[in-house]
């Protein structure tokens, strides 16, 4: 079959809830990835930050491999091998005394919020049934109804009502206005330290610090969602750590499997995850024992083969030659380490037409946010690659 007897066949049988760019992909190596037509794209998107570390790292599948022929999923119900090891690396990594072991990025910051709300009502005292979570305009946490009901994205929101109450939601890098939404029943601070999915925005300098102080003023959990910016894609562990912020409670998933696998996690400490007693929250797939070992090598491979700062170096040359761009359809190049925003101005006609051209080019990007073009190569991505690369984005961001 073709590209587009592929297309057609998805049209046909699968719910319309995305609308992805006319590529059928049947393979992907590193930083390569193959259509069913045998074309080869390089992957600027990295599946919105989950192959961190490449598609199929050989170390990675190997491992897989092993631990699928030999124990895949046992459910919580007992215990395996390679939890216990998953827990241990990743609080020793992090700094964390715990960590509590999820799928999905959605399923981390709904545990987040448990985790929050119970630490609110068993150590902060806030009466029964009254905290209050605050959270950004612009957020991207999630799809469950939980999460879109905080969203400022109507889109999101609209026809799944009603909506879990609780949350409040302020500007984004606003640190007056976090000020100002602090009750006695707040418990937390929901935030991206970089907003990804609103377009790569990045909140003022010091915010971070300023937002911790003010939640150790009024004794409320920071909670960060490092899903997408966690894992080395800024150049540091966490984006966090570029203001030297400790958050109280950190989510991560995406890059935590390499792409391979969905897992996800809660890290804090024994004050907020050891609230948790047996009964109180749970998931048959959260810390598999084919989840724990596909983690602990995704992460051994982060650090062993210098991701992190590759990530941190290639990142600032992204920037600096974009920014050279002389393009008239480019308002703003953002970004940190190799999660870069271009936004265009309104007279350019959107960016997905710049997503098509680019695509057409060889190489794979998204928009979001209508203006703006995100670019996220994985962190295993040489200067010559990104060179090759910001030939052809230049290519296409001077097209009239």
């Amino acid at each position: 079959m073709n590209t587009r007897d592929y297309i057609a066949i998805e049209d046909k049988y699968n719910a319309h809830n995305y609308k992805p760019l006319d590529v059928v992909l049947t393979r992907g190596e590193g930083i390569w990835v193959w259509d069913v037509e045998g074309k080869r794209y390089l992957d600027f998107l990295s599946a919105y930050s989950a192959v961190n570390q490449g598609h199929a790292h050989p170390r990675i599948l190997k491992v897989m491999v092993e631990q699928a022929a030999r124990l895949p999923l046992t459910s919580r119900a007992f215990r395996n091998d390679q939890l216990p090891l998953l827990a241990q690396e990743l609080c020793q990594l992090t700094g964390y005394e715990m960590m509590l072991p999820m799928n999905t990025g959605a399923e981390a910051i709904e545990t987040a919020i448990k985790a929050a709300r119970k630490w609110g009502y068993t150590v902060k005292g806030v009466p029964d049934g009254q905290a209050e979570i605050v959270a950004c305009a612009g957020n991207f946490h999630g799809r469950t109804v939980t999460i879109v009901g905080f969203s400022t994205e109507e889109q999101y929101r609209d026809g799944f009502g009603p909506f879990t109450p609780g949350f409040v939601t302020i500007p984004y890098g606003d640190t007056n206005a976090l000020e100002a939404a602090i009750t006695p029943n707040t418990v937390a601070f929901l935030v991206e330290p970089i907003q990804g999915e609103a377009g790569i925005v990045l909140p003022p300098d010091g915010y971070l610090k300023q937002v911790r102080q003010i939640c150790d003023r009024h004794n409320v959990l920071l909670i960060a969602d490092e899903i997408q910016t966690g894992l080395g894609r800024t150049g540091q562990l966490f984006a966090c750590d570029w203001e030297g912020v400790r958050p109280d409670v950190i989510t991560i998933g995406k890059a935590l499997s390499g792409g391979f696998y969905p897992v996800s996690a809660v890290l804090s400490d024994r004050a907020v995850l050891g609230l948790f007693g047996p009964g109180d929250h749970g998931s048959t797939f959260g810390g598999n024992p084919l989840a724990g070992a596909v983690a602990r090598e995704a992460l051994n491979v982060l650090i062993e083969e210098g991701l992190i700062d590759n990530a941190r170096q290639q990142g600032q040359y992204l920037l600096g030659r974009l920014e050279r761009i002389e393009s008239d359809q480019i308002a703003q190049v953002r970004g940190r380490g190799l999660l870069v925003g271009v936004e265009l101005k309104p007279s350019a006609g959107g960016a997905r037409r710049f997503a098509e051209a680019l695509k057409d080019e060889g190489l794979l990007c998204k928009e979001t946010h209508q203006h703006v073009i995100r670019f996220a190569p994985p962190l295993v991505i040489a200067r010559e690659d990104l060179d090759w690369a910001l030939e052809r984005i230049e290519k296409v961001l001077m097209m009239g």
